[in-house]
């Protein structure tokens, strides 16, 4: 018997060795991932089942695809009368029109006003009579946020909202939180363009690639990281070409179409939502008025390829690029 006890406490004093656990799923029509070290093997299938419904959860509530969520419910009766919204809505609207006053309009959710004209797998677009007719109702002015009951209201039945630039942001910062609840503390999230590290990978910084915007074998740059989120912007996510113009997903508010200033371009900053919402916004600017702003945030860092194929660092990056 103490043979058989003293065995027990030799084993029981071994170390438990962590593990590395993950699962790529798809969601918000792009493909998700979720990364994380962990020796608990019952929490971890527990961790990666709420990250995905964490993830649909969001999915459902701001997709202007599905009929039933609370963003579409907005898009239908907001321009009627003022709709309340649940407090994420609201926070993430007011978060969308901050960044619109942050980049005078670059950033703006009401692009939708015309962008719902647009289906890239069918390779359609507006017509110009159609843009004409719309372009005026893309204005983040005309979206009002009403702190007292939490409701939100349009001032035309014909403006329309979208948060694919920035609700996946937000749903990768939720899934992180999630995850360092429960005392996580290495670990990468991403949901297309859009990722957040904490901790290492091995006792190593986290490596991710920036791939070339015309050449999906080829990567522009290798990153190592840590602590950080990055967002990709890119003009070769959604789009189709049409008698030599590319026609794809980042709309321009001041035109209706297709912002013409970028190939691609990435943000490191602390939040994905901000870094989601920024690499938007620098895409549709371009390199010379992206990075007077950039240059101007306190720790965040931008890498742009202009329309030519040429790269660009802000000021932070160009001593250690």
């Amino acid at each position: 018997m103490k043979l058989i006890i003293s065995f027990f406490l030799l084993f029981s004093s071994f170390p438990c060795f962590s593990e590395w656990h993950q699962k790529q799923f798809e969601v918000m029509g792009t493909l998700a991932k979720v990364e994380f070290e962990s020796d608990d093997k019952q929490l971890s299938a527990k961790l990666i089942d709420q990250v995905v419904a964490e993830m649909n959860r969001i999915d459902h509530l701001m997709s202007t695809f599905k009929p039933e969520s609370e963003l579409s419910k907005v898009n239908n009766l907001a321009g009627k009368h003022p709709v309340k919204i649940s407090s994420e809505l609201f926070k993430l609207l007011k978060a969308s029109l901050y960044y619109s006053e942050l980049t005078s309009g670059a950033f703006d959710i009401s692009f939708s006003s015309v962008g719902y004209l647009y289906d890239f797998r069918n390779r359609e677009k507006p017509t110009e009579n159609q843009k004409k007719s719309l372009i005026k109702q893309i204005n983040f002015h005309n979206i009002h946020l009403n702190e007292t009951d939490s409701s939100v209201s349009f001032d035309s039945d014909k403006l329309k909202i979208d948060l694919g630039g920035i609700a996946k942001g937000h749903a990768v910062d939720q899934c992180i939180d999630i995850l360092r609840g429960y005392g996580i503390k290495n670990a990468f999230v991403s949901a297309g363009g859009d990722s957040r590290v904490i901790g290492k990978k091995n006792d190593r910084l986290w490596y991710i690639g920036i791939r070339h915007p015309r050449d999906e074998k080829k990567l522009i740059i290798n990153l190592p990281l840590e602590q950080v989120s990055i967002s990709t912007s890119g003009d070769y996510e959604r789009f189709f070409l049409q008698e030599g113009v590319r026609y794809h997903h980042i709309i321009d508010p001041k035109t209706g179409d297709s912002a013409r200033n970028s190939q691609s371009v990435t943000i490191l900053a602390s939040s994905s939502t901000m870094a989601d919402a920024l690499s938007t916004s620098i895409f549709i600017l371009g390199s010379a008025k992206g990075l007077e702003l950039i240059n101007q945030i306190p720790e965040v860092s931008a890498i742009i390829i202009d329309q030519y194929g040429k790269l660009h660092y802000s000021d932070d990056l160009i001593s250690v690029k």
